[in-house]
């Protein structure tokens, strides 16, 4: 299609020799096939010709250089094929531990929450950078982008927005705004988003148990009605915009988008707000090192930036054709010098 061809003519893609491509994901066996990104990334990978490997984040580690061992950030590498069947969707062909010395490009794709192994995760992916390895995100951006608290860096894009551990600045925010959203810092998928009324008979007791009485900082946002058409995920990949969103529509009586709370996933091409968002922090995550980011938009409005492991590729591509997760394969190519 001719805007998947403009797209990737942007990316300066094409591949011209065969890529080992590492992706750090949690257990294999817990992936979805039918709607997991990540799958959809490996599998374009395999497409454009390339070697798909799968190292699960808990294998991560480091040594020194000894005698019969190159020393460096190393992992248990396993060599897949991958099938079409959704419910039979690879077979391993090879295992072992392995340095990430050993492969073009290391894609981290380990899902939050962003815990402590998490941010372990991250600090042995700099050291492979360190030795040249090329990882995507870069694992410094991951942990300099908070996904909630980054939407700071860009306020004029947010709702009226405040973060805080502290109670009477929450209540203030409550009863100015009147109607809010609160939510924690390190949460995803819906979890633990509550819509809170001014005159909410349990309104105490919410913010006393979302910020463990003080002693946890929270995100509250004035709730935007505009979620009844669904809360869009933009995803830009190599700083450029992909031209169609999914909209995460709320199943009724739900204020909660995301498609694993119950929402509905449409797939629809960008309004001129949403270009006019996402071309503005596209460049500026891409020159950190953020290869892949998925926005949350409401409305008008910026309330997130996912910069861990964005989804919704899936759904784009059926609905729409623009397959997503090929033009991310051939920005890393482009990253890995293909031509």
């Amino acid at each position: 299609m001719a805007q998947q061809l403009h797209f990737e003519k942007h990316l300066l893609g094409g591949s011209a020799r065969s890529l080992k491509l590492a992706f750090v994901i949690d257990p294999v066996d817990g992936l979805k096939a039918w709607k997991d990104s990540t799958i959809a990334m490996m599998r374009a990978a395999e497409n454009h010709g390339h070697d798909v490997f799968a190292i699960e984040a808990r294998t991560l580690g480091w040594r020194t250089t000894e005698t019969g061992h190159p020393g460096g950030a190393f992992a248990e590498a396993v060599h897949l094929h991958l099938r079409p069947d959704d419910h039979d969707w690879y077979r391993e062909t090879g295992r072992e531990w392995t340095p990430l010395k050993a492969f073009d490009a290391v894609i981290m794709r380990k899902d939050p929450p962003f815990d402590f192994e998490f941010l372990t995760a991250t600090w042995l992916l700099e050291r492979a950078e360190a030795d040249g390895v090329r990882v995507f995100n870069r694992p410094r951006a991951l942990r300099e982008h908070s996904e909630k608290i980054a939407i700071t860096e860009f306020a004029r894009f947010a709702p009226s927005t405040v973060i805080s551990r502290d109670l009477q600045q929450i209540h203030h925010f409550i009863d100015e705004t009147r109607d809010v959203i609160l939510k924690p810092l390190d949460g995803m998928g819906g979890s633990q988003i509550f819509r809170v009324h001014r005159n909410d008979p349990n309104r105490n007791v919410i913010v006393e148990t979302l910020t463990h009485e003080g002693q946890r900082t929270i995100m509250a946002q004035r709730y935007l009605p505009e979620i009844s058409q669904g809360d869009k995920r933009i995803l830009l990949i190599g700083g450029k915009v992909v031209p169609f969103c999914l909209a995460r529509i709320p199943k009724a009586g739900e204020t909660r988008g995301n498609l694993s709370a119950g929402g509905t996933g449409v797939a629809q091409e960008l309004s001129p707000r949403d270009r006019e968002i996402a071309e503005a922090i596209g460049p500026v995550l891409f020159k950190r090192g953020l290869m892949l980011v998925g926005l949350d938009v409401i409305g008008s409005h910026l309330t997130e930036i996912n910069v861990t492991s964005p989804t919704c590729m899936v759904e784009i591509r059926q609905q729409s054709g623009f397959d997503a997760a090929g033009a991310f394969i051939t920005a890393i190519e482009h990253a890995c010098g293909l031509s």
